[in-house]
């Protein structure tokens, strides 16, 4: 692999409380919880500081990472940026859509951020009561207008699919909500219920009485698919769809099957050909614990993370990358799908259709036969 740009992410694993469907780690700490994490992250930042790579891309994810506040941010920012230089890198955090009232955005955009991921969910507001989120969707239109005005011009906005009670009409109203706060790129994912999440321990009676089953979540999937592509959204991967040019560089890491280093309790990191990654606690991460997740970056795991984009996997990236050509077993495997309208071959390369993208796992496993 190519010794080239890699992107960086910063687990923030702070939450004013938990969300029904939530297993990310996060827990609500003291301030002074707050400001050792920071500093530890600080820490770890310096370790890479030899790696001689350009971070092209940072993500803070979490948890909410806007809930430390903009000084904490600012903190580790600079830090970051004192090492690396983050020049023309894109810069994101993901907020809550209430973040209107904590932090300063005109700051943590002097700072280097310079794109948001808003965690709406719902334009709803019985619908986010059922998810036990703590917002209102007009919180969000506040915190969308506020973070223009401090000059914030990307902005992202993820939605859910099959919440609990939606409807055909809810969901094209929280569809046409986003696309009325002119906004950049909306991420949209059907509602998994795992396990040790409140939704997740619940006794199966009530699981079949709440949630919508296969069949409902992919009517809803191929409903928003519908009206993002009415506003002019791209689907350009199988939950992101985004204005020309406003992908997330970030994610694109991950489903290019490029590399990026994980900083934080329970991040991963992809880094000189390895995986690997800290464990779901803070004394894991304060005792920097790693845990070996093995090699990355085979023509399999490639392939497999190229197939969740639309362009899917490309002849003359695969050969650049590669030095030969996808496989003939590959085309053999894909094409026993095209006639059902779930792939597409020819001579560019391999790529899952919009009908593909419900039935991705499946279909990438009996293509690339991992």
């Amino acid at each position: 692999m190519q010794k080239n740009s890699i992107g960086l992410y910063i687990h923030i694993p702070f939450c004013d409380g938990k969300c029904f469907y939530c297993d990310f780690f996060s827990e609500n700490r003291p301030d002074n919880d707050i400001d050792k994490y920071v500093y530890a992250v600080c820490k770890k930042i310096n370790e890479y500081s030899n790696i001689n790579r350009k971070i092209d891309t940072v993500y803070f994810g979490g948890g909410t990472p806007s809930i430390i506040g903009e000084k904490h941010l600012g903190v580790i920012l600079d830090e970051i940026n004192n090492i690396y230089n983050l020049k023309n890198s894109e810069v994101t955090v993901e907020v809550n859509p209430s973040t209107n009232n904590i932090i300063d955005f005109e700051y943590i955009l002097k700072k280097g951020v310079n794109r948001l991921s808003i965690g709406l969910q719902s334009a709803n507001d019985n619908e986010l009561k059922l998810l036990g989120r703590r917002h209102t969707a007009y919180d969000c239109i506040k915190t969308v207008k506020k973070a223009k005005l401090s000059g914030f011009n990307n902005i992202s906005i993820d939605l859910m699919l099959g919440i609990p009670e939606q409807t055909t009409e809810s969901l094209k109203y929280s569809v046409e909500f986003c696309n009325n706060l002119d906004i950049q790129h909306i991420s949209a994912y059907i509602l998994k219920i795992e396990d040790n999440t409140f939704f997740g321990n619940m006794d199966n009676k009530t699981k079949e009485k709440l949630f919508f089953d296969d069949d409902k979540q992919s009517d809803f999937y191929e409903l928003c698919c519908k009206y993002l592509s009415e506003f002019g959204y791209d689907h350009y991967e199988i939950s992101n769809f985004s204005r020309q040019g406003m992908e997330s560089k970030h994610n694109l890491k991950y489903w290019n099957c490029d590399e990026y280093i994980g900083i934080g309790a329970s991040a991963h990191s992809f880094f000189n050909g390895k995986r690997f990654y800290t464990p779901n606690s803070f004394e894991g991460f304060y005792n920097n614990i790693s845990i070996d997740d093995g090699l990355g970056g085979s023509c399999q795991e490639y392939a497999m993370l190229r197939l969740r984009l639309k362009d899917g996997i490309n002849n003359k990236l695969y050969y650049q990358r590669f030095n030969c050509n996808i496989p003939d077993e590959y085309y053999n495997n894909a094409k026993k799908f095209q006639k059902l309208g779930l792939t597409e071959c020819d001579n560019n390369g391999i790529r899952l259709t919009e009908k593909g993208f419900l039935l991705s796992n499946a279909l990438i496993s009996e293509i690339i036969l991992y």
